[in-house]
């Protein structure tokens, strides 16, 4: 395990909000999105799972016009926050990869293995 890296306090975070991180080891990924809802954030990897393609509308834009549901900017399926799981579009019933994040305090960060 390679520990965890800090990316950023959950006061940067607009709630409900969005921003999209890049992992370190593949600079030229999709690398993923963190949302936060209350002082909870939750992670997935910037991928839908219908095309393969990026969520975000613009980086680091990850949420509906309502901002409780992320939506895929490709074909607008929408992903509950809490879990990924998709409610509806061409992938519905599958699910966003998550990204493991740790909370300490006021940071956020992910957990690298």
């Amino acid at each position: 395990m390679r520990g965890r890296r800090r990316l950023c306090s959950l006061s940067e975070l607009a709630s409900p909000g969005s921003e999209r991180f890049e992992f370190e080891a593949q600079p030229h990924s999709n690398g993923f999105c963190v949302v936060r809802r209350g002082e909870r954030v939750f992670g997935y990897l910037n991928r839908c799972p219908h095309t393969g393609g990026p969520l975000d509308w613009v980086p680091g834009q990850f949420l509906n016009a309502e901002e409780d549901l992320i939506q895929c900017s490709l074909h607008g399926a929408l992903f509950r926050i809490e879990d990924g799981y998709c409610l509806s579009g061409p992938c519905a019933g599958a699910s966003l990869t998550p990204v493991t994040l740790e909370q300490d305090g006021n940071d956020v960060y992910l957990k690298e293995t």
